[in-house]
């Protein structure tokens, strides 16, 4: 019989770790968009547009391989309710990853604003109308998401620091290469 992986593929490794840069990249363009007026503010939108495409289709991607490819079964010793309280974080992972994006191409739909992704070529609209109103709810419903995005965020990093200092189980081994696993 074959041992059971200990690891994540390098394609899962690959997507987790370039999703992850690239929501720090999200939070750091909208700061910079907030600290800045005129031109430069509106590059740091289309570039926060263009990001946040390109993690929707990782995300997908993601998705795709994830059934092709099942998680790696978490510890026997693990409780039933941290099972289940670590698939229901991924799965919402997931929501979340997809959602926002989303309603940010329906926002800049909503609100005839183009998006250009990274200057190469013109991403389609939704066919949404009206408006700015319609876009600015939109736009509230994107940022509530954020919020909840970084709940999910403060979750997924203190459980993994949880297993790697208190269960002491090699979890993190698994997504983070060069820690050791422990015997």
């Amino acid at each position: 019989m074959a041992e059971p992986r200990n690891r994540y593929s390098t394609v899962s490794l690959t997507l987790h770790w370039l999703t992850a840069a690239l929501i720090v990249t999200q939070v750091l363009l909208i700061t910079a968009h907030e600290a800045t007026e005129g031109p430069l503010s509106r590059e740091f939108v289309q570039i926060h547009k263009s990001v946040g495409l390109t993690i929707l289709v990782l995300t997908l991607g993601r998705i795709f391989w994830r059934l092709a490819n099942p998680a790696i079964p978490l510890p026997d010793a693990m409780p039933r309710w941290q099972k289940l309280l670590a698939r229901a974080t991924h799965v919402l992972f997931y929501v979340f990853l997809i959602a926002m994006p989303l309603v940010g191409w329906a926002a800049s739909s909503a609100g005839g604003r183009d998006i250009v992704w990274f200057g190469l070529f013109e991403w389609p609209l939704l066919p949404i109308g009206g408006g700015r109103e319609v876009a600015g709810q939109l736009m509230d419903l994107h940022e509530l998401a954020a919020k909840g995005l970084y709940v999910l965020i403060a979750l997924h990093v203190i459980g993994a620091l949880k297993h790697q200092f208190v269960d002491r189980d090699n979890v993190l081994h698994r997504m983070i290469p060069g820690i050791p696993r422990r015997p």
